[in-house]
């Protein structure tokens, strides 16, 4: 509908008159009494007498606007105060701000007709109201849209046209945001049968105003004539839907950052489940659908729980920020807890207990859905086609089992709960034979956890049969995720009760513990398939050499189950496997090495990405934790599957490089003997490997590169550095910096060689430069050699942790040349590129700094775990170089928020810090340049 400037109004001398307001119609169940969100009387009294006053129609608008506006801000002040006192208190303001909204397009409506009277209206001149989609519902968040239809009997007339402009114009200067449609009866039916969308919003109208006949003939055509008979279709296109939006919103339930609307287990699911309820079976309310046996009397409860929830978060988050925002992001996260009065407690932040509860709900609601859905689509959706059916033959059940629908359900419900083993039997039977549970069964389980008792967790069979699930069966994922959700896993295992939906209020884990616990199970059962042979050849490599399945897969379910308390999280998983295991039918010296796994799962990921593995102690130390090539195994299975269950893209060739070299190191310590690990054999093979390489090269130059340089260099590069570094330092002038970029594959990284005379600060430069151009430097070392000369290599990424590509490496070498000729200033430049962006700020991260010197044979460690951000690395270089601290080698390790820098150094005498006072010296000067950068960061 095209609108015009100014619609045609009544003459300005007569005084417009409004409808006698309606007092009766307020909900009861509101947060506030209805007169204290809007005084119906004396809004009207007060639009009477600004529009009698007005000189024209359009002045009479703009009066009647000014009115309503002000009343709208007094309701929404009056709602947004109440709320903040009784935060959980979604239904009765999620209705109170819809009706709040149905006062103000009912008032408007109101002024429309009065601006343009008809007084002889013919029966085509005829106009409903009605509110469709969330609106139509009763339910808004406070910057939810309003969705409206003008329904006409037939063609628009002019004058309905001028109320509807009238009308509109008025809701857009009162600044909501209007969605809208004018439609006559036939044209809703014709529209809603050619589109989803338009059926969907048509599902739940609701008359505000105008026509009472001609809003109820839509809703009796709709039913008769278009819903009645199109059930099976309705539930597949909302199928559909459900499915795409999931895997718009990332496919998962535990989302970092879930969509409270559309996201899995949102809002939009529990919408969907009442659309379709009400298409089916024609009910007004969803409580309706319990008499009608879609749900009991403890599901709908449970539904409305979560329903609450939900809203609740949803119009906190509106608040906030003031607009329709629905995405649960970090910063909000916070917010949102600490409005919904979340507290710090039992070693967890508020966030972390208000993302839990949220998880849970979302669970909750995503199982009751999947149960109420399947029935739809059992009941009215065609079955596969016969032929799909007899090439996809399965296995038959076994009594108490029958298969339904192609599910496996319960033929006979007191012999399945006279052996309480049963609710965990079933689990096998389905992986058994192949088909998915059916909703009956599962409402059977949820409801009878009560039998998962003392007695049964203690049961052999149940016990054997659970642990059948995870090594026999090859999907262990499948019947553990299903376990979870139906209550089972936490009420057999009660340990994993604590960690089911827990959040870990960081930027590193993508999942719940729970859900990462079930996808690193699922990494095992893969590699054990034999699907990641070429991404994981050494993990793939010991499981077909054979381990221990049993206390592999025990180890991996265990290995996070002491996360969420004030103790560390391995000590305590390591005290409750102790428990477990014996328990889940392990003997004792199986038992012994779970323990030892659990207490130890971090061990081998924080050798290899913390520390530098080609120095010999590193190895050396590693070993002696390790004892046994079995145990090396073991652990390094169970860590490369932790690594690949923290999420998307977290597993590269980089971490991948550094355990195949800790690992292959170890093996060979553990063959050979510990003594074997010596620098000198090192140096004299590396250095017979360069002159191989070099065989073309005069034999004084290449005696000039093989004595050139300390142990170190040739103990910590691989060959090909060595050659490159050789190539560079070839006639190098006495002020001439050289540098080199290349991809390195093997490591995923961009590796960027500079080959100069060494000079104090050289380190912190080199760093500065490539955080100019915003490298993220996962690995560097820099060696000084008998002749003054310094050569310097780093390994760098991208900020989306990808090697650089090719057409970007020579501006990214101009830029580096830039700064260390002095021509960019890098402490300067990067104070603008040094900021940590605003929905990251919640985080928090102590600063620690450790110095340790056993772990070197000649260095100190010094190892900062503190807050990541840009300029970090930059500022911690700078505070050692001019502390007069000489770096070697730093060892770069992120996980998400959180750095851990390691830095491998001496003193300027080339001594170890083995003075106290000058550790705490140093650590003091650190951490004042940690705090400073921090506070620059968030400026």
């Amino acid at each position: 509908m095209t609108l015009l400037p100014q619609a045609s109004a009544a003459p300005a001398s007569k005084t417009p008159s409004l409808t006698k307001p309606d007092t009766t119609d307020a909900p009861e169940d509101l947060i506030l009494p209805a007169r204290d969100i809007f005084d119906i009387e004396a809004v009207t009294r007060q639009l009477e007498t600004a529009m009698a006053e007005a000189g024209d129609a359009m002045a009479a608008r703009r009066a009647a606007v000014g009115v309503l506006a002000e009343a709208r801000r007094q309701g929404r002040e009056a709602l947004a105060d109440a709320f903040a006192t009784r935060p959980f208190a979604a239904r009765p303001v999620t209705r109170a701000h819809a009706w709040l909204t149905d006062r103000i397009v009912t008032a408007s409506f109101d002024v429309a007709r009065a601006l343009h009277p008809l007084h002889n209206p013919t029966e085509g001149e005829r106009l409903s109201l009605l509110g469709v989609g969330g609106y139509g519902r009763g339910e808004m968040a406070p910057h939810s849209d309003v969705d409206l239809l003008f329904l006409t009997p037939w063609k628009i007339t002019p004058w309905a046209e001028s109320i509807i402009e009238s009308m509109l114009y008025m809701l857009w200067d009162l600044k909501l945001k209007v969605g809208h449609a004018s439609r006559t009866v036939k044209d809703c039916l014709r529209l809603a049968k050619e589109d989803f969308t338009i059926r969907t919003s048509l599902v739940e109208c609701r008359r505000l105003a105008g026509d009472t006949a001609l809003a109820a003939s839509l809703k009796e055509r709709l039913w008769t004539e278009l819903f009645r008979n199109t059930a099976p279709e309705f539930i597949a296109a909302k199928l559909a839907e459900r499915d795409a939006r999931h895997l718009k919103q990332g496919g998962q339930r535990y989302v970092v950052e879930p969509n409270v609307k559309e996201g899995k287990g949102g809002l939009r699911d529990l919408q969907s489940l009442y659309w379709i309820g009400k298409y089916v079976y024609g009910v007004q309310d969803a409580a309706e659908l319990v008499g009608r046996g879609v749900f009991t009397d403890e599901e709908y409860a449970e539904f409305v729980r979560a329903e609450d929830f939900l809203w609740a978060v949803r119009c906190h988050l509106h608040l906030i920020t003031n607009r329709a925002m629905d995405q649960l992001t970090f910063d909000m996260q916070v917010e949102v807890a600490e409005r919904m009065g979340y507290v710090d407690g039992g070693g967890r932040r508020a966030v972390e207990h208000f993302m839990q509860d949220y998880f849970r709900h979302a669970t909750r609601v995503g199982e009751l859905t999947r149960i109420f859905l399947t029935a739809q689509e059992a009941t009215h959706l065609k079955s596969e086609p016969m032929l799909t059916r007899l090439l996809a033959r399965r296995k038959r059940a076994r009594p108490p089992y029958r298969i339904v629908h192609n599910r496996l359900d319960v033929a006979d419900e007191a012999a399945f709960l006279a052996e309480p083993v049963n609710l965990l039997r079933i689990f096998d039977e389905s992986l058994r034979t192949g088909h998915l549970l059916h909703p009956d069964a599962m409402r059977l389980i949820s409801a009878n956890l009560h039998l998962i008792d003392a007695k049964l967790r203690e049961d052999r069979e149940a016990n054997r049969i659970f642990l059948d699930l995870m090594i026999r069966r090859g999907n262990p994922e499948r019947a553990l995720r299903r376990m979870n959700e139906l209550g089972v896993l936490a009420a057999f295992l009660p340990e994993f009760a604590p960690i089911v939906a827990m959040m870990q209020f960081n930027m590193y884990h993508h999942y719940t513990v729970d859900e990462h616990t079930i996808q690193c199970i699922s990494t095992l059962a893969q590699i054990e398939r034999e699907e990641l042979v070429e991404e994981l050849p050494v993990a793939s490599g010991i499981l077909k050499a054979g381990v221990n399945r049993r206390v592999l897969y025990v180890a991996l379910l265990l290995h996070d189950i002491g996360k969420g308390r004030d103790e560390d999280h391995s000590v305590l998983g390591a005290q409750i496997a102790r428990r477990v295991a014996p328990r889940l039918g392990l003997n004792r010296k199986e038992s012994e090495t779970v323990e030892w796994l659990v207490r130890h799962h971090l061990l081998m990921s924080d050798m290899a990405q913390k520390r530098d593995i080609a120095e010999p102690r590193t190895v050396r130390d590693f070993a002696r934790a390790v004892k046994t090539k079995e145990r090396l195994d073991l652990l390094c299975v169970l860590t490369v599957c932790d690594i690949r269950g923290v999420g998307p893209g977290t597993w590269n060739n980089w971490k991948a490089m550094l355990l195949r070299g800790l690992y292959t190191a170890t093996e060979e310590a553990l063959a050979t003997g510990l003594e074997d690990l010596n620098r000198g054999a090192r140096e004299a093979e590396a250095k017979k490997a360069l002159r191989e390489a070099l065989s073309d090269w005069p034999q004084t130059e290449l005696r000039a590169e093989t004595t050139r340089h300390y142990g170190p260099y040739w103990q910590g590069l691989p060959l090909d550095s060595h050659v490159r570094f050789a190539h560079l330092l070839r006639g190098l002038g006495a002020d001439e910096i050289r540098t080199d970029l290349m991809l390195d594959a093997d490591r995923d990284a961009t590796r960027v060689s500079f080959a100069t005379t060494d000079h104090p600060g050289l380190f912190s430069r080199l760093t500065g430069a490539l955080a100019l151009v915003g490298a993220n430097i996962v690995d560097a070392r820099t060696y000084t050699a008998k002749d003054g000369l310094c050569t310097a290599v780093f390994w760098i990424q991208d900020a989306e942790g990808h090697p650089y590509e090719e057409a970007r490496l020579p501006r990214l070498e101009q830029m580096i040349g830039k700064t260390l000729r002095g021509e960019v200033v890098a402490r300067d430049a990067i104070k603008d590129r040094d900021k940590i962006r605003k929905r990251e700020r919640a985080f928090r991260v102590p600063t620690s700094i450790a110095f340790d010197n056993e772990g070197s044979e000649i260095f100190t460690i010094i190892e900062v775990d503190t807050r990541d951000r840009p300029g970090l690395l930059f500022d911690l270089t700078r505070t050692l170089a001019a502390a007069n601290v000489y770096i070697s080698s730093a060892v770069i390790a992120t996980y998400g928020e959180q750095a851990v820098d390691t830095f491998y150094v001496k003193d300027m005498f080339g001594l170890k810090y083995h003075s106290e006072s000058k550790q705490r010296a140093l650590e003091r000067r650190l951490r004042e340049a940690i705090e400073a950068g921090a506070r620059r960061a968030v400026s």
